[in-house]
């Protein structure tokens, strides 16, 4: 349903789906930054940071977020993009009750993920205090 009226319950949860997104871009922009040592620059490197987080990085590290969750979030980006860049007023309640709907088995699948990648760099941060 759209509306021309603002709806403070659409907005809350597009908001609220806009945080998500942001703050998981957050932490792959850190990563790339710091672990990668490269960002992806240009017009589409909101798009490309999450493809380069699909991607182990030979010698470096292992990929972050398997290909199907970068394409699960690519949802999330696609929203975060519109609510940044459109009005309100033009939300899709349909598209965000999808989103909502995938938030939490996405979310679920993230966590594992960045668990994995943590675990890895605690090994690594152990091997290099131990000389290995």
């Amino acid at each position: 349903k759209r509306t021309t009226d603002p709806d403070p319950f659409i907005d809350s949860v597009a908001l609220n789906l806009h945080g998500f997104y942001s703050g998981v871009e957050r932490l792959f922009e850190l990563i790339a930054e710091q672990v990668d040592e490269k960002t992806p620059a240009g017009e589409a490197w909101h798009r490309e940071l999450a493809s380069q987080m699909s991607r182990g990085l030979r010698n470096v590290r292992p990929a972050v977020i398997s290909s199907k969750t970068a394409n699960e979030l690519d949802e999330f980006r696609k929203f975060r993009h519109l609510v940044r860049n459109v009005y309100t007023t033009h939300l899709d309640s349909k598209r965000m009750s999808g989103l909502v709907t995938a938030l939490m088995p996405v979310w679920s699948q993230l966590k594992v993920e960045l668990r994995a990648f943590a675990d890895f760099l605690d090994d690594l941060s152990r091997a290099d205090e131990s000389g290995h």
